[in-house]
């Protein structure tokens, strides 16, 4: 029985928790403290800064550690697979559809017309990091630029671009760049 309620409860928060993990959270909490009682409050909180801590989805590590609380390593299981059945369920359905008519002009275009949105999109969340980065949260002006951090990106992008290095490997290196340069002004 906890097993099928483990199921349901984390199979409704993979269906609903449309926007990613933190979207997921307040679906987890009416589930697992105010619905089943599973968790108290404080273990909710503990349970956001564990699944926020481990690597992978929040909401997955949510259902692991629920599940693994309530009833052992076959509940980790079940409420993990309730939680990402859903996900499952619907990109199989979509890979399938898309692989039968991926050659309709229809389908082409509509892709092609997403394809603007998604660059959009990326660029807009890149574009936010880098003014955050570059005016350190402040309103843009000269004197709030933060110059080791727009010398880094631009550095960062220029070895990228040029020299074609690992992302992993610059990132890498521009933090570190801007760890040392940051002690040495502060």
């Amino acid at each position: 029985m906890i097993y099928l309620e483990l199921l349901l409860s984390f199979l409704q928060i993979g269906l609903f928790s449309i926007g990613g993990g933190y979207a997921a959270m307040p679906l987890i909490q009416a589930q697992v403290v105010e619905q089943h009682g599973w968790l108290t409050m404080n273990e909710f909180i503990d349970l956001i800064t564990i699944a926020e801590m481990t690597p992978g989805p929040i909401a997955i590590n949510s259902a692991t550690f629920v599940g693994i609380r309530i009833a052992g390593p076959l509940g980790a299981i079940v409420a993990t697979l309730g939680c990402i059945l859903p996900s499952l369920l619907i990109v199989s359905c979509l890979a399938v559809i898309y692989f039968r008519y991926k050659n309709l002009s229809v389908l082409q275009n509509m892709l092609g017309a997403l394809r603007p949105a998604v660059v959009a999109l990326i660029a807009s969340a890149g574009l936010s990091i880098l003014m955050k980065v570059a005016f350190q949260g402040a309103a843009p002006a000269v004197e709030s630029l933060n110059w080791i951090g727009v010398g880094l990106f631009a550095m960062g992008f220029f070895i990228l671009r040029k020299f074609k290095w690992n992302p992993i490997l610059v990132m890498v290196l521009c933090g570190a760049g801007g760890l040392l340069l940051g002690l040495a002004a502060g």
